[in-house]
């Protein structure tokens, strides 16, 4: 051709000379030489005929207006670009396109943006043409070294995308990810991801849609396998489907992880994901920064309105901006290939095996391209992909996406609103008294409300409380499911699940949990019967009603076993007077049935009595009977000290074993929480039995709640098995409940939250922080310690009060009551009986009321039964029997051989003692004892002393008197105003 030999000349003067006038001369023939109309043509080649689509062909328009616009390009040649549209991705139509475009003569070929096919053909023509192809989509699978030489892609390769998807999954440590694929070739497209699990051995399973395009049912198995990180393969379309089905089932919460390998996904409008702090992670690689985004931005939004108003405008295609990137970079290709060689374009066929023969020059230049686009820094590696551009890593916000760091990422968990679920139970969390009045966390109150400010404060995050639905902690299901807060967790209704939720390790491995914030174990709570007030009669409690009847027994026993053996052994018949031996047959015993019944009182008072055994059998009666009671005595006496210093609890179990072995009281846990689980997963043989008991014991002993638990022991005869914190709680508050035994286990609460939570080591180091500023114990002893029962460990004896030993006063003065009462009636009797008639009742008694006010002396006037002998006066000194003599404390005592006097007052006492009714027996001697009269003060009622008596018919002196205590046994009484003394003691003749 001309042109060509022209182009050569100038080339030749060019080498030879070097002058700089040759070099503008070999410029403008090349401008002149590139078209016959004096441009540089390109083609481009579009799969998106609509004008509201991705604005492929407004960016191609605005890249060749700003390129020939430019001031630097003035006097050069113009860009011109040929749009050829494609109405779908077919190998005939486009093979069709492409020999419609190679006779008019391009410099290089752009597009298509979403037809496979039809790029791949487009890469094949123009690859034996060796034209220039640029690519603006993503692979759809791997490409070999095979591959042309001319393609040039300007997206992003998969190996990219792969290391920038590892590189986030390093980051967050997640060793567990879900990667769902639209097609096969994803295998091949993200294979330095697959590499890098294998490498570490780390869990990812992939899923495929099938052919109904339905992603539902990969979506349940995936909640189901409790994966939280789901990685998205599939162009922009599939994956907005899959995002919104993941929202029906509940799987877009702050738990969930997504991340859009597409870089077109931030497009799709995301109106119906209300809950901003989802977790959705995407890439892009536009410039933001681009001295002409904005411009460009704003022109594809103008274009967009006036076309498609009716659906919102959500940003730039990323196959735009490409487009408009793949015309600069032709453009400086070709500047910076004319700086060496002259080109010129030619016309091809596809029909012939013409190539363009500066194809390949132009290649090696393109692959030199450096320049900044709308996309990024460009620039090409030896295969012709992209290399050396940022991935910018972009998150879903309440305003759409926005681009981050990989720690705004982590940081921006924390700030995020949290929803901790919690369950009503006290101390952890009860309503205020006022809470109709309060809104939202106000409303509560309680140990782990309190934790959670704690914990707030620290953190810096903000959090609304919420109930849990069913009102249990969580046990799993026949069909594998959980419910309770454990299930709120797996279903991530929830973000965390503050309670008395205790760390198992089947609950371990369908959620997380923090380092424990208290230690516990399971213990027995039952009931006593020790809350009651002590009564006035409380020191009869020592002894049961059964033992008190028996000691009543008893006592009448032993009196009239007494009375019986008295009577019949002759030793306890004896003579009242020693001193009349044979010529006395009376004979008298001291064991009346008065006295019978009176001896065995002194011995169980522990005051003796004036009455003492003189056979052997009563003596044995008398041993046995103080042996009795000195056992009896000293158990009261402990017993009672117990009783009322100590209250006593009265628990038929003393350990679990105890409870384990019977059947008479039940017992049982709460349904569904982990003290059920420890005792069903238990190999231990006595928990084993405890666990079959529970299990088909009806009706259920299982309880839905602590609070029904608790009224069910105070209720009836259950035993509550519970954790020992609750068990301290609540015997604080009522004095009728104890612990039985110690811990069966021990175990901790600690805070739950979903699987791969990835704020669980900050909970772990607020915690920590609390415990170690005794914050923690600060907290439970104010929600603890209630008050109203005294502290198990102080046992210090406290002093008795009347309610303890007040009956005792009653029983004293009943019979101080009862005795008044018989005195009384003693004193009407005696007085009824009486020879003095002319005083009435009343006066009598005024009399005495008088005397014992006055205090007068205890003397008066012996009154006389009726029909009684008169008395008779006391014997003159003068007319003592001879041969006696007054001793110094006033007795008579015998001297020498008795006379006729003695023998006679003998006589005369032993017969009157047969009307004898007491009788007095000294006790070291055993002989009777009379009493002598002597001489008193002369008092007014008494007759004068000088009186002289009648003589008594039996003879010049009075018959002798037996009297004990002032009371005559026989003949007449003394002188009223005679001070009784002394004793008249003989010997017999």
């Amino acid at each position: 051709m001309k042109s060509v030999g022209r182009v050569t000349y100038i080339r030749y003067l060019t080498e030879s000379s070097q002058q700089p006038p040759e070099v503008v001369l070999l410029l403008l023939t090349i401008r002149y030489q590139l078209s016959p109309c004096g441009c540089l043509p390109t083609a481009a080649i579009l799969d998106d005929p609509m004008e509201c689509s991705r604005g492929e062909r407004l960016s191609i328009t605005l890249a060749k207006n700003r390129i020939n616009r430019a001031p630097e390009r003035l006097g050069k040649a113009k860009v011109e670009v040929d749009i050829f549209e494609l109405l779908r991705d077919s190998e005939y139509e486009t093979a069709e396109t492409m020999c419609q475009i190679l006779p008019k003569g391009v410099v290089a070929v752009l597009g298509p943006s979403s037809s496979p096919a039809s790029s791949s053909i487009i890469s094949n023509i123009c690859g034996e043409k060796e034209v220039p192809h640029f690519k603006v989509a993503p692979e759809e699978f791997i490409k070999f070294q095979s591959q042309r030489f001319t393609t040039l892609n300007l997206h992003p390769s998969n190996t990219d995308i792969s290391v920038a998807v590892a590189g986030i999954l390093n980051f967050f440590n997640c060793t567990t990810a879900c990667l769902i694929c639209a097609k096969a070739e994803c295998l091949l497209n993200l294979e330095r991801l697959l590499r890098q699990f294998l490498i570490s051995k780390d869990t990812l399973s992939v899923r495929m849609l099938d052919d109904t395009w339905d992603p539902t049912p990969l979506l349940k198995e995936i909640r189901d396998d409790q994966t939280a990180t789901i990685i998205v393969h599939a162009n922009a379309s599939m994956s907005h489907t899959i995002l919104l089905k993941a929202a029906e089932l509940g799987m877009v919460s702050a738990y969930y992880t997504y991340i859009f390998t597409n870089l077109e996904f931030s497009l799709q409008r995301m109106d119906s994901l209300v809950d901003d702090r989802v977790n959705i992670l995407g890439f892009s690689i536009f410039n933001q920064s681009h001295a002409f985004f904005q411009e460009f931005a704003q022109s594809l939004n103008q274009s967009w309105q006036e076309n498609c108003d009716h659906v919102p405008f959500t940003g730039p295609a990323l196959s735009s901006a490409l487009l408009f990137d793949a015309v600069y970079a032709v453009v400086s290709a070709v500047q910076e290939l004319n700086r060496s060689q002259e080109i010129g374009v030619k016309p091809l066929s596809c029909g012939s095996a013409q190539i363009w023969q500066h194809g390949t020059s132009l290649m090696n230049y393109l692959r030199m391209v450096e320049l900044e686009g709308l996309t990024g820094h460009i620039e090409f590696n030896s295969k012709g992909q992209r290399s050396n551009y940022a991935l910018k890593i972009l998150q879903f916000t309440r305003n759409g996406f926005r681009q981050v760091s990989p720690g705004a990422l982590y940081s921006r968990n924390i700030l995020n609103d949290s929803c901790p679920v919690l369950l009503q139970e006290n101390p952890y969390l009860m309503l205020k008294g006022n809470h109709q009045e309060m809104e939202g966390n106000d409303r509560y109150e309680g140990f782990c409300v309190d934790m959670l400010k704690e914990l707030a404060e620290i953190l810096r995050f903000n959090y609304k409380i919420r109930l849990v639905g069913d009102g249990v902690y969580g046990v799993p299901e026949a069909n594998g499911t959980w419910t309770g807060m454990v299930g709120e967790l797996i279903a991530r209704k929830a973000d965390l699940a503050v309670a008395g939720l205790t760390i198992t390790a089947e609950r371990e491995k369908v959620i997380d949990f923090s380092k424990p914030f208290m230690t516990l174990g399971i213990s027995i709570l039952y009931r006593v019967h020790m809350g009651r007030k002590p009564g006035y009669f409380s020191f009869l409690d020592p002894f049961s009603p059964g033992v008190w009847l028996f000691m009543l027994l008893a006592y009448l026993a032993v009196s009239c076993v007494l009375f019986l053996v008295a009577r019949l052994t002759p030793y306890e018949w004896y003579s009242p007077h020693p001193c009349a031996q044979g010529r006395c047959n009376l004979l008298v015993n001291q064991y009346s049935l008065g006295n019978s019944l009176w001896f065995p009182v002194g011995g169980f008072m522990q005051q003796g009595s004036t009455i003492a055994p003189r056979a052997l059998s009563t003596r044995c009666v008398s041993g046995v009977w103080w042996a009795f009671t000195l056992i009896i005595i000293s158990s009261y006496t402990a017993n009672l000290a117990a009783f009322l210093t100590v209250q006593r609890m009265d628990v038929p179990i003393e350990s679990v074993d105890d409870l384990a072995d019977q059947t008479a009281i039940e017992y049982g846990t709460i349904h569904g929480g982990s003290s059920m689980t420890f005792f069903q997963n238990s190999r231990y043989q006595t928990y084993q039995r405890m666990w079959n008991y529970m299990y088909s014991k009806q009706p259920s002993v299982f309880v839905k709640s602590t609070e029904e638990g608790i009224a069910r022991v105070l209720n009836s005869n259950y035993a509550f098995l519970l954790e020992s914190t609750m068990n301290e709680y609540y015997r604080q508050r009522n004095c009728n409940l104890t612990q039985i035994g110690g811990l069966l286990d021990t175990k901790g609460y600690g805070i739950g939250m979903p699987v791969g939570s990835v704020f669980r080591d900050e909970f772990d180091l607020a915690i920590l922080q609390l415990q170690e500023n005794n914050r923690l114990e600060i907290l439970k002893r104010k929600w603890w310690e209630g008050g109203k029962c005294p502290k198990e460990e102080d046992h210090r004896a406290k002093g008795l009060g009347m309610e303890n030993i007040g009956g005792i006063f009653v029983v004293l003065i009943c019979g101080l009551i009862v005795a008044i009462f018989m005195a009384m009636l003693e004193f009407l009797w005696t007085l009824r009986h009486s020879e003095a008639t002319e005083v009435s009742v009343c006066q009598e008694m005024v009399t005495e009321l008088r005397s014992i006010i006055l205090c007068q002396d205890s003397v008066h006037p012996r009154r006389r039964r009726a029909g009684a002998p008169p008395p008779r006066p006391p014997i003159p000194e003068e007319r003592r029997p001879r041969g006696t003599a007054t001793l110094s404390n006033g007795k008579l005592c015998g001297a020498g051989e008795p006379d006729q006097l003695a023998q006679r007052l003998a006589q005369e006492a032993a017969l009157v003692a047969r009307g004898c009714t007491h009788i007095r027996v000294c006790p070291e001697c055993r002989r009777f004892q009379g009493l002598r009269a002597r001489p008193s003060p002369w008092r007014p009622d008494a007759r004068p002393p000088d009186r002289k008596d009648p003589p008594s018919p039996s003879g010049p002196f009075p018959p002798a008197r037996i009297m004990e205590s002032g009371v005559g046994v026989g003949g007449p009484c003394p002188d009223p105003s005679s001070e009784l003394v002394g004793t008249v003691s003989g010997t017999s003749p």
